[in-house]
């Protein structure tokens, strides 16, 4: 049933105020210069930055040995180095790690499926994912993912997940234990030296590896610079979002067909026209048309959703972005990383510049499929000195943190961090890249990414995308107030 724009009005004149405070309560606020950032129990950002009466774990203490500043009483390991640690075929770990999700294996490990943003032949990348047999999509890609296992006593092992992929930066964990990769890249066969098609969803099975064997790609989902997927649980949608510009990225649902039973390797057994792929039509609680998620400056804005069909989602002569006249659909640029929790999909927008309607440096929205709403929660003013500690900008992957609110990994500019946002809007740093990887005259340090929290709890995993790390991260994990 559509949600039109006078059933949002008149639900919105019905509850007075209640929509809008409904995306209020507990929205999460941190603008520099703009809003307040820091514990509101407290009188001031120093005192909740001191890990006392405020939240979070305190001040970052610099790292000896230049890769990562953490907290007191906080450690991080090593666990992939791309160009040091190796295989289990004997070829180094692949490098620009990006998105990641934690899995319970078998005999009490952990296993990582950890994807590698690599774009373009494979000639321009020194440690590009090894083309294992079985497990190659296009053999002149040189993205992909290794799936990573951790065992109890702490030692390590590899392995190729898929290969032959483009550009593979987020995707999603599923609830039955898989692991969506997302190419954020669309290039045609015959393109920078492309054999076959790419800007598709694989999904890579981290306990089962002949599961992974002949890749398929999910193109159902459509074709486009996929970011990251989610899967609603209970109603069964995909929520999937885009990367793009001229014009902006877009996100999507995908419904499912009728009869369709989830499960591991049931994608493999749909047509690539299954289900329904649309995008998002919002308005605001006056009913008038909302044409970029930018025009939102406070946190707390609540639009309602429609969705617009796809019309031709394996984008044959057009982009599907540019499908839609304007007018048809709401756009955003930077669409990121998501995860599901508390009911609904987290959503983040790393910034807008020139060519939105309003600037900033990252949005995250929540989608509520019960209501079809989407929501406000963290809005990040523009940065206006990135070099400098401090401010939060550029946020890109996400997950929904098991001590309470979200943490976020950073892909602005200048200084890098992953940082926390409560319930109610207090953030606080939880670590920073210390690794300089340009020169001391001009520093440059890479973004944050697959930010995500082993299944019970105890370990936050993060990679370096730059030269390729990643890192598990242990402490004293607090449950943070609202």
């Amino acid at each position: 049933m559509s949600l039109t724009r006078r059933d949002f009005a008149r639900t919105s004149a019905i509850t007075g105020a209640g929509v809008a405070l409904a995306g209020s309560v507990g929205a999460l606020a941190t603008a520099p210069n703009a809003l307040a950032s820091y514990d509101t129990d407290t009188d001031s950002a120093e005192d909740a930055a001191d890990g006392g009466n405020g939240v979070g774990y305190g001040p970052l203490v610099p790292d000896p040995d230049g890769i990562l500043a953490l907290p007191a009483g906080f450690t991080y390991k090593i666990i992939t180095y791309s160009g040091r640690t190796r295989l289990e075929s004997g070829e180094f770990t692949p490098s620009n790690h990006d998105g990641t999700a934690a899995f319970d294996g078998p005999r009490g490990t952990t296993l990582l499926v950890n994807n590698h943003e690599l774009k373009g032949p494979r000639a321009n990348w020194k440690h590009p994912v090894p083309l294992t047999e079985g497990l190659v999509y296009d053999p002149a890609a040189s993205g992909g993912c290794t799936v990573v296992e951790v065992r109890p006593d702490g030692r390590v092992a590899e392995w190729v997940g898929i290969a032959g992929t483009s550009t593979n930066c987020a995707g999603g964990a599923t609830p039955w234990g898989t692991w969506l990769t997302c190419e954020e890249n669309s290039d045609r066969a015959g393109t920078n030296g492309m054999t076959k098609d790419h800007g598709y969803v694989f999904e890579v099975d981290p306990v089962d590896r002949r599961a992974n064997r002949d890749p398929k790609p999910l193109k159902f989902f459509g074709r486009y610079d996929h970011e990251a997927v989610v899967i609603d649980p209970k109603r069964g949608h995909a929520y999937l979002t885009e990367d793009d510009d001229e014009p902006n990225g877009l996100f999507y649902r995908w419904t499912p067909p009728k009869g369709f039973t989830y499960g591991p390797g049931k994608f493999r057994e749909l047509a690539d026209d299954a289900g329904v792929l649309q995008a998002p039509k919002c308005f605001d609680a006056g009913g008038r048309f909302v044409d970029d998620l930018s025009r939102a400056t406070r946190t707390g804005t609540v639009y309602g959703v429609d969705w617009v069909d796809v019309p031709d989602r394996d984008a044959r002569t057009t982009p599907v972005r540019e499908q839609f006249a304007d007018g048809e659909v709401t756009r955003a640029r930077k669409l990121e990383g998501m995860w599901w929790g508390d009911g609904g999909a987290y959503i983040v927008s790393s910034y807008a510049r020139e060519e939105s309607p309003v600037q900033h440096d990252g949005q995250v929205w929540f989608y509520d499929p019960r209501r079809r709403t989407l929501t406000l929660k963290v809005l990040l003013g523009v940065n206006p000195d990135p070099s400098e500690d401090g401010a939060f900008d550029g946020p890109d992957n996400i997950t929904v943190s098991p001590y309470g609110g979200l943490v976020l990994a950073e892909d602005g500019e200048g200084v890098s961090h992953l940082f926390g946002a409560t319930d109610s809007g207090r953030t606080y740093p939880i670590a920073r890249n210390d690794l300089n990887v340009g020169t001391e005259e001009e520093p440059e340090y890479s973004e944050f990414a697959g930010v995500t929290f082993s299944p019970d709890g105890k370990t936050l995993y993060a990679n370096i995308q730059d030269p390729g790390i990643l890192l598990a991260i242990t402490g004293p994990w607090k449950r943070q107030k609202k």
